[in-house]
């Protein structure tokens, strides 16, 4: 299968993932006033088992914070974050709702591994962030944006941590 003239939107991932699933090649093409369209702009995605359904790393969740140091458009959705930046296919409504799940083995000593998931009861919904595997984390609310804390206890009520995954 072959897919051609797909306008590059934010709906274009979708399209892509969509494509990687079937197994399909797709042809990106540039807008008309754009220069005309090369070999180099059709795109080979992978087969499903190496794309779309790749699992994340730990440097790679974090990445994904560190990528977006700086941003508000996550104030106020921190499990959002988190699940996004590894990739999660499992939701949960809030960070306190994580926590208190059977998803994961709860710590409440130790440093939490990179990638951990760290929780603090900071409100009614909780607070999740990502840990740095040195002590720190990459959160939402740091300073009012997604942002990086040397210390766990930089909010209160540290809850503990949970191993990261892209469950």
């Amino acid at each position: 299968m072959r897919i051609t003239n797909v306008r590059v939107t934010k709906a274009c991932l979708v399209t892509t993932t969509l494509a990687a699933a079937l197994g399909a090649t797709v042809a990106m093409s540039a807008p008309a006033s754009a220069a005309a369209p090369t070999a180099s702009t059709a795109v080979q995605t992978a087969p499903l088992s190496q794309s779309a359904a790749a699992k994340r790393t730990a440097a790679q969740a974090i990445q994904w914070y560190s990528s977006r140091k700086g941003s508000t458009a996550y104030e106020g959705y921190c499990e959002k974050a988190a699940r996004l930046a590894w990739a999660r296919t499992t939701h949960h409504p809030t960070a306190i709702d994580h926590w208190r799940s059977s998803d994961g083995a709860r710590h409440t000593t130790g440093t939490p591994p990179k990638g951990a998931f760290v929780f603090w009861n900071i409100s009614s919904a909780g607070h999740v962030g990502i840990a740095d595997g040195k002590g720190g984390f990459w959160a939402t609310s740091v300073k009012g944006r997604i942002g990086h804390a040397s210390s766990v206890h930089y909010y209160g009520h540290y809850l503990g941590w949970k191993p990261g995954n892209a469950n």
